[in-house]
């Protein structure tokens, strides 16, 4: 029999740390709840310690998911350690998972601590998790450049204090797939009681190599690999989920293991995933890139229509892929609504909320008159970030814009209750909208991105429009849709000038460094 490959999910956790990439509270339930649908084994659901709003979302999490593993972050330290264990205590599965940095670098310029005293504190934080719960990981941060003779002595000892996963991060994504995997037979080997834990990879993708990686430590004996859907992460982002799932199921014939991942779904998880936090995917990224399984080139396509094995290695229908079936119109009712989300994955929690997401497809319908599955996914992405306690809404916006003469809009938002106008130009409409929003919303900050992605093919197909503003050192993402981009566009500027006024941004105790 095949041995299990377990799947750690840590885009709740890892993933977050984009600079951007905050998720509030419902947006991680959002999230959680496509993981579980996954049947991803394991969910970083994120570092309880790092703030309140942290907390109270892993402990929602763990509240909420029933079929995942759930699993808390926290420093070796004995705060962190009960923080996590106190957030995932309400999980019908909890782990604490603890780290120390053991590379020299780390120890001497970041914890000043000897390796001795290291190796203390790593033993003294999995013996106190172990008293809370009975699932602990241990992770030796900065594991590729660590010493190894040291790496033996602290996992062999936190193996013998109760851990049943240790990690074996490539924290700066500096390792080459040959010498991590060797890396990993050697520790399998060397540790004494290595047959009575797990062992877990973890890599960042700084030099483009995560996902390799991975698979190399895989096939030197991992069992469990830490990733992120869409690679999310911080810097140059982890490996991708999707990626490594499918180059296991893929390559049964190379690989002694498998995962118990619902391939179909991927797909859906990953534009959640890209809409909640403004990260668009690629289009020539693996698996989940809109060009994934399109076929250009003359010999390709004549291949593919003679026998799809030629040029495709795998089923695009595997992955969530199909094609845009046109589901609801204008004329469609609130139970249509309603059951075509339910088989799409979308449940509302309440009427009221399903209400908000009815009366969004219904302003929808008067102008589209075809509305695809992907239109009903930004659909409840909207009603989700919507919130009446929002500073700021759009009420109306007029544009004009003609040849050689300068692009104006008149904008009419509604701050706290009452209804303000302005008019501006700019160097185009988009811009001229903007200057309207800072007009009547003065302050210091920075528009870092501004990116426009079709939802569906056409010329009427509803424009995504993601923003990144940053205030006083706070990154926030705005999203916003329409089929008008310019309307798209100030929704999305909007949305983020509510989080960053509402505060609804996460902050990073490990200033930069995960595991």
């Amino acid at each position: 029999m095949k041995d299990q490959l377990f799947i750690f999910d840590t885009t709740l956790r890892d993933g977050e740390q984009s600079p951007g990439a905050s998720m509030t509270a419902a947006e991680k339930i959002r999230i959680a709840r496509h993981l579980e649908k996954l049947r991803v084994d394991i969910i970083e659901a994120g570092f309880p310690a790092a703030s309140e709003g942290d907390f109270e979302a892993v402990q929602m999490v763990a509240a909420e998911i029933k079929d995942s593993r759930i699993c808390g972050l926290a420093r070796a330290n004995p705060g962190d350690v009960a923080r996590a264990g106190e957030a995932v205590r309400g999980a019908n599965a909890p782990r604490i998972h603890t780290f120390i940095a053991t590379s020299p670098i780390h120890m001497k310029a970041k914890l000043r601590m000897e390796p001795e005293d290291v190796l203390e504190k790593a033993v003294e934080a999995v013996r106190q998790a172990r008293n809370l719960v009975d699932d602990v990981e241990f992770s030796a941060e900065d594991a590729g450049r660590s010493d190894e003779d040291f790496l033996c002595r602290v996992f062999e000892a936190v193996i013998r204090a109760g851990a049943r996963t240790v990690n074996v991060p490539d924290t700066v994504g500096y390792t080459m797939p040959n010498q991590f995997g060797a890396l990993f037979e050697r520790l399998i080997e060397r540790i004494p009681n290595s047959d009575q834990a797990v062992f877990s990879v973890h890599c960042h993708n700084d030099l483009g190599v995560a996902v390799a990686n991975s698979l190399a430590a895989v096939q030197a004996g991992a069992r469990q690999v830490e990733c992120t859907i869409n690679g999310l992460g911080e810097r140059a982002g982890n490996a991708s989920l999707e990626e490594i799932v499918m180059a296991v199921r893929t390559r049964q014939d190379v690989f002694s293991c498998d995962t118990r991942i619902d391939t179909t779904h991927i797909l859906p998880a990953s534009r959640l995933v890209s809409s909640i936090t403004g990260f668009p995917v690629q289009p020539n990224k693996a698996i989940v890139g809109a060009n994934a399984f399109a076929h250009e080139a003359g010999i390709h396509q004549d291949g593919v229509l003679k026998q799809r094995e030629t040029y495709e290695i795998m089923r695009a229908e595997d992955v969530g892929w199909s094609a845009n079936q046109i589901v609801l119109g204008k004329h469609s009712g609130r139970n249509a609504f309603k059951e075509r989300m339910l088989a799409l994955g979308i449940v509302f929690e309440s009427d009221a909320e399903l209400n908000q997401a009815f009366a969004r497809f219904k302003e929808l319908a008067d102008k589209k008159h075809e509305i695809f599955d992907d239109d009903l996914q930004v659909l409840v992405g909207e009603s989700a970030t919507d919130s009446n306690a929002d500073a700021l809404k759009l009420v109306s916006l007029k544009t004009v814009a003609q040849t050689g003469t300068v692009p104006v809009a008149d904008l009419v938002l509604e701050i706290s209750g009452e209804n303000h106008s302005c008019q501006s130009s700019g160097d185009g409409l988009v811009d001229a909208a903007f200057k309207a929003v800072d007009k009547l919303v003065p302050g210091s900050r920075s528009l870092l991105l501004y990116s426009v992605n079709a939802i569906t093919a056409g010329s009427d197909s509803q424009g995504e429009v993601s923003v990144r503003l940053e205030e006083n050192s706070r990154i926030v993402n705005g999203q916003g849709a329409d089929t008008d981009i310019v309307v798209a566009s100030v929704k999305a500027y909007v949305n983020g000038l509510n989080k960053l006024h509402a505060g609804r941004h996460r902050v990073n105790p490990q200033s930069g460094v995960a595991v």
